[in-house]
């Protein structure tokens, strides 16, 4: 049975940055092999943005350019004089090796590196910043399990708690809602509400529309290029969807990188 949380709106004071960001005809890609097409846009401190789109259409490629852990072939990622530090990202769950030896509370604790350093001590300010985390995603009493002896959904509880200890303004997640509970959905949903609340920029990759219709006010829909981005109820249309997944089904995996104009229209425009 999941725990149930607690105190998942913590309601903090914002400690770092929740820059804009600003993306300027930006194509990004693996091998000089384009995975996301000559994108352009803004995404605004304090905003809840989803990132919507077929399998292979370039969503966590874009999530890792935003974090930095990728550059961009192509055109310009603008984070107004934010630091790394300020960026929290959580990668897909599916990535995680959990048979690596480390408890519940050493993990959340790995949140602290990027203030502390590999080498920095976790002093009595950061572990009472790890209990407070760990007992807001209703994981308290679960401090010394392993990460593998966790279900699905209490270990994503477990990742919300490091980036909870990360204290980032931009927050980046990666398909947070795959296969785990509804309790738990609707309670991370809660603390992604929280960290809005708190002026944190939130942007998730997600394939669940209905959620995405329900929780996030903008969206992108992302199909190697922008097919939309704007309102949520504008950007998830029948016509956009459907565009999408016929723009995925024609992708070509050995294109090369192409150079286009900033201004120049796309030749599949709405």
């Amino acid at each position: 049975m999941e725990a149930t949380a607690t105190a998942l709106m913590p309601g903090r004071s914002l400690s770092v940055r929740a820059a804009a960001i600003t993306l300027e005809n930006v194509t990004i890609g693996y091998d000089r092999r384009p995975a996301v097409h000559h994108l352009s846009g803004e995404i605004l401190p304090g905003e809840l943005l989803a990132i919507c789109g077929p399998n292979g259409g370039g969503k966590s490629t874009l999530l890792k350019a935003l974090a930095g852990l990728l550059q961009p072939m192509g055109g310009h990622i603008a984070r107004d004089g934010a630091k790394a530090r300020d960026f929290a990202y959580l990668p897909q769950a599916a990535q995680l090796d959990r048979t690596f030896p480390i408890s519940v509370q050493e993990f959340v604790a790995l949140g602290a590196l990027r203030r502390k350093g590999i080498f920095g001590r976790i002093d009595a300010a950061e572990t009472a910043s790890v209990e407070r985390a760990i007992a807001g995603v209703g994981l308290k009493g679960f401090e010394t399990h392993a990460l593998g002896q966790l279900s699905g959904g209490q270990l994503q509880r477990a990742l919300f708690a490091r980036l909870m200890v990360e204290d980032g303004g931009v927050i980046l997640l990666d398909e947070p809602f795959g296969a785990i509970d509804a309790a738990t959905t609707e309670d991370l949903l809660a603390l992604i509400a929280g960290w809005r609340a708190e002026g944190r920029t939130v942007v998730a990759a997600l394939h669940e529309l209905d959620l995405v219709r329900r929780a996030f006010p903008k969206t992108l829909l992302l199909s190697r290029e922008a097919i939309a981005w704007g309102a949520t109820g504008e950007v998830l249309t029948t016509k956009n969807l459907s565009l999408a997944r016929t723009m995925a089904k024609a992708h070509d995996a050995d294109a090369a990188y192409c150079h286009r104009d900033e201004t120049s229209e796309r030749a599949d425009a709405l």
